[in-house]
């Protein structure tokens, strides 16, 4: 039997937030499973006292959702609103109370609203809103809460939940075994490949009593999309310092977790400078990026073992022309505020199991170290740090240097336009096979040209890379009658050997 959500406030002031609220609950794939709404406004005309039938139905429903805004209401003849009467029931008769304030309003609201606002303060907790979606998303999230703690759906947090249609089959071999070797060689990890599928996932607490949980899918799903639609992890990069169109780039990456991270880094690093160092100290020098792989890696990371997968958002990665934007659909946990986050802090995973698989491939740490990583790395390269917001989504900005570079003393060190003075000479907009071009140094490996660009995703730098270069003819290989030979090297042509002088001496 479905339970009804008491949908409390002032009629006039939100008559069409109410309409859009009541269908939401009632359409919403999960929603309208467990829950209907009830509105005033809809009630047929009888000669019952208004007020009685709404203290009625506050009494029959199972929750109240009051939205609180700038005007009080009707004022009855004890001077109280009908909403405010409503949630004072509410409370008689124990319901839990969802109340949602509405956060533009507040220099204007009326002053027995103010009263009413900090009355229910007092009682239970409540929650801002700008827009119905910020509304619709902190509702879906009450739910959720409510269904756990009333047993409705699995009291566990979503990683440790189990999908009752999947199987074994729905678990690649390869992703595992890939696991397995990174996971022995970062953190000893005790199993082997050859091991059962079975055995390392429940060693991993990945199956609960013989079903696969949602965290299993995620990790090592054959197609994790099938079952999670908006775990995706969406690029796109701007040439300016907003979001317009057209848009240059535009990727959507899926796949495991480890697969959208490797891609939306690569995606990243892609966009963003690139030197080769000094090559008068040596034929084979360091590549380094304008922002250290480490910053955006753990930017990138952290947003996909530590979101919210109940959300239908997707993480997003924005690229601008003065910094990188990292979304997702999550917030930090009730025991971190922004301001710890600059020191060693404990760790609070979101997803626990997940955030311990990507802990044993070295993706990630467990000990709240990684932000912190992420302002050392910011200062030594003299880059402006890192920025942490935590509202309708958790955002996080990485600045390029570009940007003014204002540290917490608040003094601006300096603005860098593509060039750490002394150090290393950037080169600005090179496209991926430009890149392949400007460093390599004689007769490489597939392997060695990606851990020079400190790629990850083989296939990724295959397509957007390697392939291309040797299409224009700047790259040869070394075995050109066997192309997919594991003794493969490949090395500059004529044309490429005069095309990387051009760059180097002409950096864009």
């Amino acid at each position: 039997m479905k339970e009804t959500i008491f949908i409390s406030s002032v009629q006039k002031e939100f008559a069409e937030i109410r309409q859009a609220l009541a269908a939401y609950v009632r359409e919403d794939d999960l929603l309208r499973l467990f829950f209907d709404a009830f509105l005033f406004e809809e009630v047929a005309a009888t000669g019952d006292n208004p007020g009685k039938v709404y203290l009625k139905e506050v009494n029959n429903s199972a929750i109240y959702l009051g939205i609180l805004g700038a005007d009080y209401g009707f004022e009855g003849s004890e001077g109280i609103s009908p909403t405010e009467r409503e949630f004072d029931a509410a409370q008689e008769y124990h319901k839990p109370c969802w109340v949602f304030i509405q956060g533009k309003q507040a220099l204007k609201r009326h002053p027995k609203q103010l009263t009413f606002i900090e009355k229910v303060g007092e009682k239970v907790s409540r929650k801002r809103f700008e827009t119905l979606d910020d509304l619709k998303r902190e509702i879906y999230r009450s739910a959720i809460l409510y269904l756990k703690q009333t047993g409705k759906i699995d009291a566990d947090d979503f990683d440790s939940g189990t999908l009752s249609k999947s199987s074994m089959d729905d678990i690649s071999e390869e992703a595992l075994g890939t696991f397995v070797r990174e996971a022995r060689a970062k953190r000893n990890f005790p199993l082997r490949e050859t091991d059962p599928k079975e055995k390392i996932l429940t060693h991993l607490r990945l199956v609960r009593q013989g079903q696969l949980t949602n965290s299993a899918i995620l990790t090592f799903g054959k197609n994790p999309q099938f079952y999670f639609p908006a775990a995706t992890v969406k690029c796109a990069h701007f040439h300016g310092f907003k979001v317009s169109k057209p848009i240059p780039d535009y990727k959507e990456f899926g796949g495991t977790v480890f697969q959208m991270a490797d891609d939306a880094i690569d995606f990243v690093l892609s966009k963003i400078s690139l030197s080769t160092g000094d090559r008068s100290k040596a034929n084979l020098v360091d590549t380094t990026y304008e922002i250290p792989r480490a910053v955006i890696a753990e930017g990138i990371i952290n947003a996909i073992a530590h979101r919210d997968y109940y959300s239908k958002g997707s993480i997003q990665v924005s690229v601008f022309q003065d910094r990188i934007e990292i979304s997702n659909p999550g917030s930090l946990p009730r025991e971190l505020d922004i301001s710890q986050l600059k020191e060693p802090h404990s760790s609070y995973p979101f997803n626990p199991t997940l955030a311990n698989c990507m802990f044993l491939t070295g993706a990630i740490e467990r000990f709240g170290t990684g932000i912190p990583e992420m302002y050392a790395l910011s200062a030594e390269r003299g880059l402006r740090a890192p920025d942490f917001e935590d509202n309708k989504s958790f955002l996080v900005t990485v600045w390029r240097p570009s940007a003014s570079t204002a540290h917490d003393t608040g003094q601006v060190t300096g603005q860098v336009t593509g060039q750490v003075t002394g150090q290393v000479q950037f080169f600005n907009n090179l496209t991926e096979p430009e890149r392949v071009i400007l460093i390599l140094q004689g007769e490489m490996m597939r392997e060695e040209l990606m851990n020079r660009l400190d790629l990850k995703h083989r296939d990724n730098f295959m397509e957007k890379y390697l392939n291309p270069a040797i299409a224009q003819k700047w790259v040869e290989r070394t075995i050109p009658d066997k192309p997919t030979s594991s003794k493969q090297k490949y090395r500059l042509s004529n044309e490429g050997i005069a095309y990387q002088k051009k760059l180097q001496n002409d950096p864009k």
